[in-house]
């Protein structure tokens, strides 16, 4: 009988070649994403000069005063909702999103393959920069990291049970895409969707509040989520069977 998938969790499958898996088993566009963000972190810390590295934030970074009022249009109006998912505000930041990147991004770029992902990257990252866009059109203050598109990624997850499957010594998202009924009769899915939605409102408004020290941008997270649960089936592979 073969081994049916299970959720978020290990499996040790003691007929596989080696008797366990890899203890790190991330797929190389994962790491591509990661490196790019490590990468970009590294170089504004520690290469770029202060004005370069202002110049490079007005550049990447997704600010929404760019689209309101008489600025024009640049280069950088058309690929700045794509590279601030790419650009992070501190070590905790980054630190974070890339755990979060390896835990969801795996087992979702082993389901899309390398080009869905990327495409299912770009998507997310633009439908939160454009949810941030709606509620702060006037607001000049830079929107970066890659919450946006990892919210995505989570909101996929929730869309397969959060089930994964590794009888083949990779994290891969196993079984068919869950409908609305299905999500409202898993108490595991609906738990996740009401905690994930309060917990992101909650620390957003905190982050906001007076006397903060930096704002988090839930409004970008949501966005993200949304495009990720409503739109994943847009971007699966069917598996064989």
């Amino acid at each position: 009988m073969p081994n049916s998938p299970q959720p978020m969790q290990n499996r040790h499958d003691g007929g596989r070649r080696g008797g366990r898996e890899p203890a790190f088993n991330i797929p190389g566009v994962v790491l591509v994403f990661a490196a790019l963000c490590v990468g970009i972190f590294l170089l504004q810390a520690y290469v770029l000069t202060p004005r370069q590295n202002f110049e490079l934030l007005i550049a990447g970074a997704f600010i929404p005063l760019r689209y309101s009022g008489d600025y024009g249009y640049d280069l950088y109006a058309f690929t700045s909702p794509f590279t601030y998912s790419l650009m992070h505000g501190g070590v905790a930041h980054l630190v974070v999103n890339m755990i979060w990147l390896a835990a969801f991004g795996s087992p979702l770029a082993n389901r899309q393959g390398n080009l869905r992902f990327v495409a299912f990257w770009a998507v997310t990252a633009l439908a939160a920069a454009l949810l941030h866009y709606v509620l702060h059109p006037l607001s000049d203050a830079p929107l970066v990291g890659a919450s946006g598109a990892i919210s995505g990624m989570m909101g996929a997850a929730a869309r397969y049970g959060f089930w994964i499957d590794r009888t083949d010594g990779r994290s891969i998202f196993a079984g068919p895409i869950l409908g609305l009924p299905d999500i409202l009769r898993s108490r595991t899915v609906a738990t996740f969707l009401g905690v994930w939605m309060v917990i992101n409102i909650v620390t957003g408004l905190a982050g906001a509040a007076p006397g903060g020290v930096a704002t988090i941008a839930w409004e970008a997270h949501i966005g993200g989520f949304l495009a990720g649960f409503l739109g994943v089936r847009l971007f699966d592979r069917k598996l064989p069977a």
